[in-house]
């Protein structure tokens, strides 16, 4: 059996963690504050803080804090995070062509049962 590539493997649990494509595809649209991105996105303040702190944790989100009152904190991708921007393109293009709008109300359906 061929051995599997620990890096691909790594990375490929990262990108398919729940929430976080979505959390990398608003983020390539600029730095958000965290209440921007809890409007944007439909997930929990504590979950999409769990997964910010995944990513920054990986060095793919930087967390900016602005000694501001009251205190502005903003998020955006850093250099490693803004490497993925062709990735996640190509996914989302390959989404466009394959993944058809009765699958994806499939799934919906399934969530809220």
């Amino acid at each position: 059996m061929e051995k599997l590539c620990p890096r691909f493997e790594k990375a490929m649990g990262l990108l398919s963690t729940r929430w976080v494509g979505l959390i990398l595809f608003e983020l390539l649209k600029g730095t958000k504050r965290f209440s921007e991105m809890e409007a944007d996105l439909p997930i929990s303040g504590r979950l999409l803080s769990d997964r910010l702190k995944l990513l920054e944790k990986e060095g793919i989100v930087e967390r900016n804090i602005y000694s501001e009152f009251p205190v502005r904190i903003e998020y955006s991708l850093s250099q490693k995070g803004r490497d993925l921007e062709p990735v996640i393109k190509e996914i989302q293009s390959w989404a466009d062509d394959h993944v058809t709008a009765d699958e994806v109300q499939e799934d919906t359906e399934k969530l809220n049962d």
